[in-house]
C-alpha cells in the first residue's frame, strides 16, 4: 500500500474564462511547464452584486480541505467569495465575507489571494482595495488607487479584524505570498500606478510582513495576476501578459535574477488569473472522471 506522502502529485491552476460569468475553471500539469484546460467549469458563482468568479485562488489546509476564495463583483460589494470542497467536484454552500464592510467608501475588493502560514496555524486572506483619498496617488484615478488589505482565520468562519497589509508607496493589486524558506517570506506583486503596470517582489521574515526592499520589476509593462510554484529547483512565477493576450513565465532561485520562460511554456487560449497548486494525482483523476 502507497502511504499519502508518496503519492505522486500533480499541478493544478485556478482559472476562469471572461467574461467570469461561467465559473471555476482547472488547468492541470505534470510538469509545471505545459497545462491542459479540463474544459468544464466546477463551480458556478452564486453570490455577490454581479455573481462573477474573476481571479480564484485556492490552498489546501492541514485537514486536506480546499479553501476557495474569489472576486465576486467587479465594483460595489464590500468582500469576496469562499467555497471549500474535499474533492474539488463536490462544494461546501458559497459564502460572502464581507471584509471591508467597516468602510462604506471602499470602492472595491479584487483579488483575494489565501495562503496557509504553518509558521502560525492560520489562514492569511490578501487582497486589494481602493478607499479614496486615503492614500497619495500617482497618475491613477482616485477609484483606481489600491492599496493591500489582509484578515486571518484558522476556520473560515471567525476572521480577524481588516487591516493593512502592504502600502509599498504605489497603488498596488494583486498580491501571492510565497515561502521561500523557514522565516523567509516573498511578496508578487502589480505595481498598478501609471505607465508602470508590472510586477515585482518584496521580502519579509513573516507571512504577515512587513515586506521591504521592493525590487524594480521583472516583466515587461501591462502584465498581472502572478502565481508561483516550485518546480524542482526553480521557482517559476507565472502571470498574465494581458495587452499580448498571453501568458508569460519568469523562473527564479532566490527571488533576485529572473530568467523569462515564457517560450517554455503552453498554457492554453482563454486562460485567466489563478493560482497554481499541487494535489495528489487522485484528485486529479476524480476532476477527469
Amino acid at each position: 500500500m502507497v502511504s499519502v506522502s508518496a503519492q505522486k502529485e500533480v499541478y493544478l491552476f485556478t482559472s476562469f474564462h471572461e467574461p467570469a460569468t461561467e465559473g471555476l475553471r482547472f488547468l492541470y500539469s505534470y510538469d509545471g511547464y505545459h497545462w491542459i484546460d479540463f474544459g468544464r467549469t466546477f463551480l458556478k458563482p452564486e453570490i455577490g452584486k454581479q455573481k462573477v468568479l474573476r481571479d480564484p485562488s485556492i490552498v489546501q489546509g492541514p485537514d486536506s480541505t480546499f479553501h476557495l476564495v474569489w472576486t465576486s463583483s467587479w465594483r460595489g460589494d464590500p468582500g469576496f467569495g469562499y467555497a471549500s470542497s474535499k474533492d474539488l467536484i463536490h462544494w461546501a454552500e458559497q459564502k460572502f465575507i464581507p471584509v471591508m464592510a467597516y468602510d462604506t467608501s471602499t470602492v472595491n475588493v479584487w483579488a483575494p489571494e489565501v495562503f496557509y502560514d504553518d509558521e502560525t496555524q492560520q489562514f492569511i486572506i490578501v487582497w486589494a482595495s481602493t478607499i479614496p483619498f486615503k492614500f497619495p496617488r500617482g497618475l491613477e484615478d482616485e477609484n483606481n488607487n489600491h492599496r493591500l488589505y489582509y484578515t486571518s482565520t484558522k476556520d473560515f468562519i471567525t476572521f480577524t479584524d481588516t487591516k493593512l497589509f502592504c502600502d509599498p508607496g504605489f497603488s498596488a493589486i494583486d498580491a501571492v505570498i510565497v515561502k521561500q524558506d523557514k522565516g523567509k517570506y516573498i511578496l508578487v506583486v502589480k505595481d498598478n500606478t501609471r505607465p508602470n503596470r508590472n510586477i515585482k517582489v518584496a521580502f519579509s521574515d513573516k507571512a504577515e510582513g512587513p515586506y521591504n526592499n521592493v525590487t524594480g520589476p521583472f516583466t515587461d509593462n501591462f502584465t498581472e495576476g502572478p502565481t508561483v510554484c516550485r518546480v524542482e529547483n526553480n521557482w517559476l512565477i507565472y502571470y498574465d501578459a494581458y495587452r499580448d493576450k498571453k501568458y508569460g513565465a519568469s523562473a527564479t532561485t532566490d527571488f533576485k535574477t529572473f530568467t523569462n520562460i515564457s517560450d517554455k511554456i503552453t498554457v492554453p487560449e482563454g486562460h485567466k488569473h489563478g493560482t497554481i497548486f499541487k494535489v495528489r494525482e487522485e484528485i486529479l483523476k476524480g476532476m477527469i472522471k
